[in-house]
């Protein structure tokens, strides 16, 4: 009777092992089969030649890169390349980023070359944020300034000027959700060219650049180098140097795509049964640094939560189903300093859009 009973429990263990492996077997495949969008965005191009420093051309040297990331990817089958333009033709701002969005991109790049009056050199990756200083001001403004050359431009950008610095820094956010997904393919990217390439290394920022704002998925503006630097134009126009920074942006967005999968498997693989629950949090900070989250490292908030995701920490503060609430959790973390701070929301644990959490409720 009891060998029977043994023999039971062995075949119940069996079979919650064989389920526990089919499920773990359908989440990991249904999203390997997912197909990932990316859209490459050459800089500048037909009656706009962005900077011709040295006599040589962003536009042409942008296209050349941009061509040469969408082969190595392709070369993935679960990667989908769409360029903006893969020939000399003038593309508007806003069409570039429009492109994206109706393709539903899980990520849009942008590639520029940049110049400047001193010798600088070297490479240097963007994020859209709030204004960061002078010099990137400047930047922000010379990117921009092909809005000039597009038709009805006030009617589209709704009289924004790119050489008006109030117009530049009051530029809105609104890539919130998105900053920190955008912050971590600029590292890849940036430490691809500083590390691997040995590249000058110009870091990561963050500014207004409005081809990254008209987008509505993590955005990277690569800026390659300085074509106004001798050595450095030459190293941009030649077939190997553009090779070699193509290849680093391709395996770095590679390598982003595959730091999605492994989050989204675990996030499915733990998710418990489905019970369609809607939270709301404000996020605090993000970075590499494990902080206690006792309320005299975060200007007095009590009941600040930390989530790993993969080798960042996220703090989040407010936790709430109602998003009333959680807004008047944000206004109380501005108020304290942290005046990026912004909402974000997960359905059974998982990170959603927030429009899309509104729409559930």
């Amino acid at each position: 009777m009891q060998s029977q009973q043994k023999h039971k429990n062995i075949i119940k263990l069996k079979i919650i092992f064989l389920l526990l492996f089919i499920f773990v077997s359908n989440s990991v495949s249904t999203y390997a089969q997912k197909e990932y969008v990316v859209v490459l965005d050459a800089g500048h191009g037909g009656k706009d030649p962005g900077n011709l420093g040295n006599g040589f051309k962003e536009k042409s040297i942008a296209l050349k890169v941009a061509l040469k990331v969408g082969e190595k990817l392709k070369q993935h089958k679960d990667v989908k390349v769409i360029f903006t333009r893969k020939k000399d033709v003038f593309i508007d701002l806003w069409k570039r980023g429009d492109i994206a969005n109706h393709a539903k991109a899980d990520l849009f790049v942008s590639i520029h070359c940049d110049s400047h009056t001193s010798n600088a050199y070297g490479a240097g990756t963007f994020v859209l944020g709030l204004r960061g200083n002078k010099k990137n001001l400047e930047i922000a403004k010379r990117e921009n300034a092909v809005i000039l050359l597009e038709d009805n431009f006030r009617d589209k950008y709704k009289g924004f000027d790119p050489n008006s610095a109030e117009s530049v820094i009051g530029l809105s956010l609104l890539q919130e959700e998105n900053l920190d997904k955008s912050l971590a393919i600029a590292s890849l990217i940036q430490n691809n060219f500083a590390f691997k390439l040995k590249r000058n290394n110009r870091k990561v920022k963050q500014d207004n650049f409005q081809v990254l704002r008209e987008t509505i998925m993590p955005s990277v503006l690569v800026e390659l180098g300085f074509l106004t630097n001798k050595k450095e134009g030459r190293f941009l126009n030649s077939k190997i140097g553009q090779t070699k920074m193509a290849n680093e942006i391709s395996d770095a967005i590679y390598n982003y795509i595959k730091n999605l999968k492994l989050n989204t498997v675990i996030a499915e693989v733990t998710t418990k049964a489905p019970v369609n629950e809607i939270e709301f949090k404000v996020q605090v900070a993000s970075g590499r640094n494990k902080i206690a989250t006792k309320s005299y490292n975060f200007k007095g908030l009590k009941n600040i939560e930390r989530v790993q995701v993969g080798s960042y920490y996220k703090y989040y503060y407010g936790n709430s189903s109602s998003y009333k609430s959680v807004e008047k959790a944000r206004r109380v973390v501005q108020a304290k300093g942290y005046k990026t701070a912004f909402i974000v929301a997960f359905k059974n644990g998982k990170k959603i859009a927030v429009q899309e959490a509104l729409k559930m409720q």
